[in-house]
């Protein structure tokens, strides 16, 4: 098993040192499965590492849970109108699994980036690796046909049909979970 550290190297190039530095700034806490960092309408202006387990951003429209994203060890968990505006969360973060997370306030996040460059590029690379993967998301989200947006999550997230109900994929996936029933069944056919 990896340790957090070094999931923290592989994600975002943070050496040993900067990893224990950036933890020793964090809390270390746990969640169970179902249990919420934010809800939708609520204002949680922290952000979170993922040590273990997996997340699920969601929010609802017309009585209907839309899944936005998932997050697994070594991801990032905040929600931006709270972090960045100080204003309600538009979306809810919910633990698909029994989790271990480390956080940090905004204050405390912010003083610690402002003590050093070093710590600074430390939160610049955090940042920047969630532009790349907000933006992986719009394109594979884009794929023409939603078997292949299917293939492309297993691929980056193998663990979530582990953890995450069909119906959240499928939301996720954009399509409905009958359609999802249909691509793994074709799917299942070939192998």
């Amino acid at each position: 098993m990896k340790t957090f550290s070094k999931i923290l190297h592989e994600k975002y190039g943070l050496n040993a040192s900067e990893s224990e530095q950036l933890l020793a700034q964090m809390e270390r806490l746990t969640y169970r499965k179902g249990e919420h960092i934010v809800r939708e309408g609520e204002r949680n202006s922290s952000l979170y590492l993922v040590a273990q387990g997996i997340w699920r951003g969601h929010y609802l429209r017309d009585g209907v849970d839309i899944s936005l994203w998932f997050a697994s060890e070594g991801d990032t968990l905040f929600s931006s109108w709270s972090y960045v505006a100080d204003r309600p969360s538009l979306t809810s973060i919910e633990a698909m699994s029994d989790s271990t997370v480390f956080r940090i306030s905004k204050q405390k996040m912010e003083t610690f980036f402002a003590s050093s460059i070093a710590f600074a590029n430390i939160g610049r690379i955090i940042f920047e690796r969630q532009f790349l993967d907000m933006e992986n998301w719009m394109i594979n989200g884009g794929a023409a046909q939603a078997k292949q947006r299917y293939l492309a999550l297993l691929e980056q997230n193998p663990e979530l049909l582990q953890h995450v109900p069909l119906k959240h994929i499928a939301s996720y996936l954009m399509i409905t979970p009958q359609s999802l029933s249909r691509i793994r069944a074709e799917l299942s056919k070939k192998k």
